[in-house]
């Protein structure tokens, strides 16, 4: 076991992880921007180093100051956490090749399937379903024109480094696709660096579906159930839940093909595997080659904690468990909590955190980096925190997730919390018939309007 970890992330990812790692008896080392030099993960791990400006590109995208860093600390290994640079291939190299342990999968395996684009085509290769749309990449805009017409419209164009829903446009008529086009292709490149992009058919208002795949250097596959992670705005993710309201037909085809997709590529450590579901049909859209935001509902409803996992395995250790060890107990939510006003469509909202009260009992839990004085940075991402429940049933989690959003105070910031509220409250929602076009049907209603 590694006896210390440089975690290369911030905010509660940050925390979650040293957390893990402070349960397994590992030193800690937290790098931090000078914005975030009182953030709550500079302080709880043994040591913090400070890697660079406010700027993303000066700090937690700054490859060589993480790895002297991690060098000038003694750190053996690295845990990326989610967004920066984990899911960036010569990253992983580079800490391999500096003697690092990099914990996540090889940088020719991020770089096969964290490129989009190319996931696609393997997986076509394989046989794993996908939606329609171009084999890989596409060149031009003229290239990528003509073969929206060969697809037919609405066509999604995608950034084949993407994530987070950046990078991603719909055209719905071919007059819209230049502007789309190029839109996506532009965040594309300010976003990653690397404005490559690829075409699929826009399955309109699908459910997303995601499988939790976690692997060993033994060729050991094990998938931990899936989340439904269609509650989205703007391809942004606000609520998911473990499990998925899907037949257990379905459950059990989606699950084979997510263990076969990983074993397409030899994938190690932990990966999730995004599925749109239309009916009974699925398709491949992605494979995301790291830990997710919303992994703890997959933890609490199998007992397993994911990220002590991926430390074991990147340490040599074999998977402690067989698929047939995988029950899923229970249902949970997870609800984003984000610096943002809704009203204000969903401006972000930086500032000081004048009270912080965060309710707790058995099946609650928050995971975040706020405290109360805490001043929250207008230089990256908006999310605050998670809650997350745990009940016997759908209903008692539902339940339980509306109690403890009505009790949890953020004072001082506007956020999201009774936007998250209203829907929880939602009759559709609760009986189950949702999709990802649940936000933009009910958005006047949850934001509070026309009634306000």
């Amino acid at each position: 076991m590694f006896q210390k970890i440089l975690i290369a992330n911030r905010g509660e990812i940050a925390v979650r992880i040293i957390r893990a790692c402070k349960q397994l008896g590992i030193e800690t080392v937290a790098i931090y921007s000078e914005a975030d030099k009182n953030s709550l993960h500079t302080q709880i791990a043994d040591e913090a180093v400070c890697v660079g400006g406010n700027k993303s590109s000066e700090s937690y995208l700054n490859m060589e100051n993480i790895i002297s860093a991690a060098i000038s600390k003694g750190a053996e290994a690295v845990h990326p956490g989610f967004g920066f640079l984990s899911e960036n291939a010569r990253f992983a190299e580079l800490c391999e090749s500096c003697g690092i342990r990099f914990i996540g999968p090889k940088g020719e395996v991020i770089d096969k399937m964290g490129n989009k684009a190319r996931a696609r085509e393997i997986m076509i290769a394989s046989g794993v379903p996908v939606v329609p749309g171009s084999d890989g990449k596409v060149d031009s805009l003229q290239q990528a024109k003509s073969l929206a017409v060969g697809i037919g419209y609405p066509v999604l164009i995608k950034a084949s480094a993407g994530g987070g829903g950046r990078g991603m446009r719909v055209a719905y008529t071919e007059s819209e696709f230049d502007q789309a086009y190029e839109t996506a292709r532009s965040e594309a490149k300010n976003a990653f660096g690397d404005d490559t992009m690829y075409l699929e058919k826009y399955v309109l208002n699908p459910k997303h579906i995601e499988f939790q795949i976690i692997a060993d250097k033994y060729g050991n596959t094990v998938h931990l159930g899936e989340r439904d992670c269609s509650i989205q705005r703007r391809n942004q993710k606000v609520i998911e839940e473990a499990p998925s309201l899907i037949s257990d037909d379905l459950r059990k085809r989606m699950g084979d093909a997510a263990i076969k997709a990983s074993k397409t590529v030899n994938y190690e450590n932990a990966g999730t595997i995004e599925f749109l579901v239309n009916g009974n049909d699925f398709y491949f859209i992605e494979m995301n080659t790291r830990i997710q935001v919303e992994h703890p509902v997959t933890e609490m409803v199998t007992g397993i904690d994911i990220i002590k996992e991926q430390i074991k395995i990147t340490g040599g250790e074999p998977l402690s468990f067989s698929q047939e060890d995988i029950n899923l107990n229970g249902h949970s939510i997870e609800v984003r909590i984000n610096a943002e006003n809704p009203k204000e469509n969903f401006r972000p909202a930086p500032g000081k955190i004048d009270l912080l009260h965060v309710p707790s009992g058995h099946g609650v839990r928050f995971d975040s980096f706020i405290y109360t004085g805490y001043s929250i940075s207008p230089f990256y991402d908006s999310m605050m925190g998670k809650v997350i429940v745990h009940g016997k049933t759908r209903l008692e989690a539902i339940n339980k997730m509306k109690a403890t959003l009505d009790e949890l105070v953020i004072s001082g910031v506007s956020n999201n919390r009774e936007f998250c509220l209203k829907i929880l409250e939602n009759n559709d929602y609760v009986k189950g018939n949702f999709d990802t076009g649940f936000i933009p049907k009910y958005l006047d209603s949850l934001i509070g309007y026309p009634n306000e």
